[in-house]
């Protein structure tokens, strides 16, 4: 299995009990997450819905879909969203957010094993790809609510070897008019 680590770095001007509420309530994600294609509750967790299991599909700019379920693990309501993944990607998730004047940081933290037979043979030529990939369903999310300027800092994947590929630097205006404003900035960098 090919092994990925990603960390997206999410910047909202909006209070953090909005994004929270956003990000953790995940069934609603395909209304404003272009990349979210479906999600289905499998099993309810407890009063704090640790153990609950959402199945998600999602679609990418390069002509695939992974389906995979994540089982709730930890939740500190308001600042910590943690989960363990299981299916065609396994591994864990982790949100974390924070507030500081006004403007939230939602950062989310993803290491995990591809385990589709395909994508673990081409894994040594196309990780870039998966890794471009990764970055744009991360930046296709369209929060509702008013106007924002947000900031995706780009995605850090290391990989196994010590060597590092950090992609991106996205910018855009979040609205009911939203364009997307890209400008890539890719290094190739030694740990």
């Amino acid at each position: 299995m090919a092994n990925y680590e990603f960390v997206t770095i999410w910047k909202v001007k909006a209070p953090q009990q909005a994004v929270w509420d956003l990000i953790f309530n995940s069934d609603k994600w395909p209304n404003w997450w272009r990349g979210v294609e479906k999600v289905e509750k499998v099993r309810d967790g407890d009063a704090n819905h640790v153990g609950a299991v959402y199945r998600y599909t999602w679609k990418s700019k390069l002509p695939y879909r992974l389906i995979f379920e994540m089982e709730t693990t930890r939740v500190e309501p308001n600042s910590v969203l943690e989960g363990r993944a299981i299916g065609e990607l396994q591994g864990t998730g982790k949100w974390t957010l924070s507030e500081e004047n006004g403007l939230t940081t939602a950062r989310y933290d993803w290491h995990v094993q591809t385990t589709k037979a395909w994508m673990n043979l081409l894994a040594p030529v196309a990780r870039p790809f998966f890794s471009w990939n990764h970055d744009v369903v991360m930046s296709w999310r369209r929060m509702p609510g008013p106007a924002t300027r947000s900031t995706i800092r780009g995605t850090i994947m290391r990989r196994r070897n010590h060597w590092s590929l950090i992609i991106g630097h996205f910018s855009f205006i979040n609205s009911s008019r939203d364009k997307l404003h890209s400008a890539y900035i890719m290094h190739l960098v030694s740990k």
